[in-house]
């Protein structure tokens, strides 16, 4: 009995089951307590597809650095569960991604509870003939299998779940622009293949005790294309109704303080830059919208909300993403005309301030005994209304004028700089021949300041200087990337070195400010007098003296003076080894 009981066991195991699949999750089956591991996510996909074969497509997109599968459900009943299929119907696509941060996991669950709803038409009925959803429940999936129950301190629930960066500790919502982690790199070839119209993060907030359960960032709002802008505070107005609606308090700033763990101090709406995920796909013409549930709220609570916010979107796409895809692409060709005009390169919040009414709760600010400090004292048995000020007047701050034909990039560094610009879709051209000297627009540095300490793996990098005119030789080889493209504000976002998110801010040109020869003194100080004997220079360097303390006071920047002006002195130093055209190639 027991041979039997054990063979018609292991036959269960190994022959296919006929039974419907099952597609709850480990998280509703608790009552939102826990979330499940990865292997449930690898199972859910293919359950899905297989519960809907006409509806759902599992694939894997990227593999991580520990060789798990990235894995995206494309769902639609359309038919068009392929990227050629959705653009070659014209269909809008929602893209929304879940545990980027994987211990902010609420994504994960309430994705597939919305998914699986919307495919039943127990929500967002009808919203999925008109669109195709591209689901990722898990961005880092390695962190998300550093599973434990002290990975978010400050968070209630689950009660485990997995880590805030990678297996090589990267913060993917640090990557969009550098895209170091295969991660990202895996993500922006899935966003070149099916384009999506919006790109949702899900995420959930760090910060103080409060009512407020959620916010609802969107971009282009305050950037990007003027008149995307319009179709982007829709979609974040609209959200933001759907889930007051059913009971929340959304905001559409990010609610952490102005000054940490002080109330009074209020908020400061921000404008993300393009190492964000909201910084960076309003400069493809796109819309990025930043979802923070309040961490401080239980699990459950999260989870609706987030599940509400992803009904939401299947309903807002369904009803407006042709018009609003229509409106990206034409901003897509204003983008391309946008040789000769301003760019900012970045923005800011002004002084400007009005008080808001804020729910949040009764608190006290002690003496700390153990930091020495000031501790917040928060009771949540007794909500109060807060009056804090908050600032959300966001303007361009540098402004630049892009270029009227493009950028060239030296053979020396088409390499590296031609493989950044693959990774985002980006158009360039490798010139077969060498146009010899041309005319362009160089940047010399004038100031240069390293961080002192690594930062996401790169020492970084501010510049000050300008752009002149100059002749400078472009061999065989140099890359010409032009502007007139759709993707022209993440060109210049990522070409022109005083960007904060540039690849010179990143790091990827630190040797061309680094000098690497040097004249000794005893040779500097013949130089010296053998140039003190013309008399424009024998004037400038008096004029210093008197003019400059600092510099009458150190012997080496004295010598320095003549070693510029001498042949030896190397003239690519501080020379920034991308240049600016007029010329189309």
């Amino acid at each position: 009995m027991l041979r039997t009981a054990l063979s018609l066991a292991i036959a269960a195991a190994v022959l296919p089951s006929h039974a419907a699949p099952v597609l709850t999750t480990v998280a509703e089956r608790s009552g939102f307590e826990a979330t499940g591991r990865y292997d449930e996510v690898i199972k859910l996909c293919a359950d899905f597809q297989k519960a809907y074969p006409k509806a759902v497509r599992c694939f894997e997109f990227g593999r991580t650095p520990e060789n798990r599968p990235m894995l995206a459900l494309a769902v639609s009943k359309t038919g068009a569960l392929t990227a050629a299929e959705a653009k070659k119907r014209n269909l809008p696509v929602l893209l929304v991604q879940g545990g980027i941060h994987a211990g902010e996991i609420d994504g994960k669950d309430a994705g597939f509870l919305a998914l699986r709803h919307s495919l039943e038409g127990k929500a967002a009925s009808g919203t999925l003939d008109k669109q195709v959803v591209l689901f990722v429940p898990v961005f880092n999936v390695d962190g998300h299998e550093r599973f434990g129950p002290n990975n978010r301190p400050n968070q209630r629930g689950p009660v485990e779940m997995g880590w805030r960066v990678t297996a090589q500790n990267y913060n993917l919502n640090r990557d969009y622009v550098k895209a170091d982690a295969p991660e990202m790199q895996a993500m922006l070839a899935l966003v070149n293949q099916w384009d999506p119209l919006a790109y949702i993060d899900l995420h959930v907030t760090d910060g103080a005790k409060f009512e407020a359960d959620v916010s609802i960032q969107v971009e282009p709002v305050h950037g990007g294309d003027a008149a995307l802008r319009a179709a982007g505070t829709a979609l974040r107005d609209n959200v933001i109704a759907d889930l007051r609606k059913q009971g929340s308090d959304p905001k559409h700033f990010y609610i952490s303080f102005a000054k940490t763990d002080d109330p009074q101090s209020g908020f400061i709406d921000e404008m993300s830059t393009a190492r964000y995920s909201t910084g960076y796909f309003y400069l493809r013409n796109r819309f990025g919208m930043l979802v923070e549930t309040h961490s401080w709220k239980d699990y459950p609570t999260r989870v609706k909300i987030t599940y509400n916010t992803i009904v939401s979107l299947l309903d807002q796409v369904a009803t407006h993403g042709t018009e609003w895809r229509t409106a990206a692409l034409a901003a897509d060709a204003r983008a391309a005309a946008l040789g000769g005009q301003d760019f900012p390169l970045s923005y800011k919040t002004t002084d400007q301030t009005h008080t808001i009414d804020f729910r949040g709760y009764e608190y006290k600010r002690v003496p700390s005994d153990v930091s020495g400090g000031t501790w917040t004292q928060y009771d949540e048995t007794k909500p109060q209304l807060w009056k804090v000020p908050l600032r959300e007047e966001i303007v361009p701050d540098f402004v630049v004028k892009a270029p009227a034909g493009g950028y060239l990039v030296p053979a020396a560094h088409a390499a590296a700089v031609g493989a950044k610009l693959k990774q985002h879709g980006v158009t360039f051209k490798v010139l077969a021949g060498a146009p010899g000297k041309v005319d362009v627009e160089a940047f010399r540095a004038t100031e240069t300041k390293l961080t002192p300490q690594s930062f996401e793996g790169h020492q970084m990098l501010a510049v000050k200087g300008a752009w002149n005119a100059e002749q400078r030789d472009v061999g065989q080889g140099a890359l010409f990337v032009p502007i007139a493209q759709p993707k022209a504000r993440l060109v210049m976002t990522m070409l022109e070195p005083q960007g904060a998110d540039s690849l010179l801010a990143w790091g990827a040109f630190n040797t061309a400010f680094e000098r690497k020869e040097y004249m000794e003194e005893y040779v500097a100080e013949e130089v010296a007098r053998e140039q003190l004997r013309d008399p424009a220079v024998a004037d400038a360097f008096k004029a210093r003296l008197e003019s400059d303390p600092a510099f009458a006071k150190s012997p080496h920047a004295r010598l320095e003076f003549f070693a510029k002006r001498h042949p030896s002195w190397d003239e690519r130093f501080n020379l920034y080894p991308v240049y600016r055209t007029a010329r189309t190639y």
